[in-house]
């Protein structure tokens, strides 16, 4: 869309069968508008990453039961669990091996540390880049196109879980294994929506106390004020932009 717009109100849900057969999922999402590239965050990413880091002391990740809890859910689907990770896994690894995160992004960057302080997967996406009015996290049926960071177009395959537009676009390979790069926060980016997922036993605590954290460090370092909303069976949507 021309960013000039004002953007069409939008959905984002889970489908049915997405929480049928997974009754465990705990789901937070978050809308802002007016982020930018221009924002140190540095120190506060430091912050989240050092939190992360102290846990990894005595243990890897793998032990962690909130990347556990997402194996256990890859494995569900057909995965093998130690070649697809979910997101806040690989990111735990790479900062276990690594000692630093790459930085990428102000808001990215942001949503990464604090995606390894909770380990919970957050996905930060150009809400310019969706078409509406509806995002659904559903099974694929085999004729979405999703294109990668390298600017390839794959198709994901029937049964596959991803985050599909009205458009048919798919925005995430294998649920919270991978992001598209069509809608990849990047330079012009102004308006984000954030995912939050959880599988763990805890995470009905956990995900609201991420939302809030992300919308605050979002208000902090950007003139904006987040809508958010934890998703539930018996209020399963969040309605944004509008």
């Amino acid at each position: 869309m021309n960013r000039t717009e004002v953007p069409l109100s939008m959905c984002f849900r889970h489908a049915d069968a997405i929480r049928s057969d997974y009754p465990e999922l705990v789901a937070g999402v978050l809308h802002a508008t007016g982020v930018g590239s221009a924002a140190d965050v540095g120190p506060r990413v430091a912050e989240y990453t050092t939190r992360a880091a102290a846990r990894l002391t005595d243990t890897t990740e793998g032990q962690f039961p909130e990347v556990l809890a997402w194996r256990r859910t890859f494995a569900r689907m057909g995965l093998k669990p130690t070649q697809y990770r979910c997101a806040s896994e690989s990111l735990l690894r790479r900062l276990r091996k690594e000692g630093a995160l790459p930085r990428i992004h102000p808001v990215v960057d942001l949503c990464n540390a604090i995606s390894v302080a909770y380990a919970i997967p957050v996905a930060a996406l150009d809400a310019d880049r969706i078409a509406g009015p509806l995002l659904e996290v559903r099974y694929a049926r085999g004729d979405e196109h999703y294109t990668t960071f390298g600017g390839d177009t794959e198709a994901p395959a029937p049964g596959e879980v991803t985050f599909v537009d009205s458009s048919g676009r798919a925005h995430a390979r294998r649920w919270t294994n991978r992001q598209s790069g069509h809608s990849a926060v990047g330079e012009h980016t102004s308006r984000i929506l954030v995912v939050a997922e959880a599988m763990h036993d805890g995470g009905a605590d956990v995900v609201p106390e991420l939302l809030k954290t992300v919308a605050q460090e979002l208000a902090a370092h950007w003139p904006t004020d987040p809508t958010m909303a934890v998703l539930t069976p018996s209020a399963p949507e969040f309605t944004f932009g509008g």
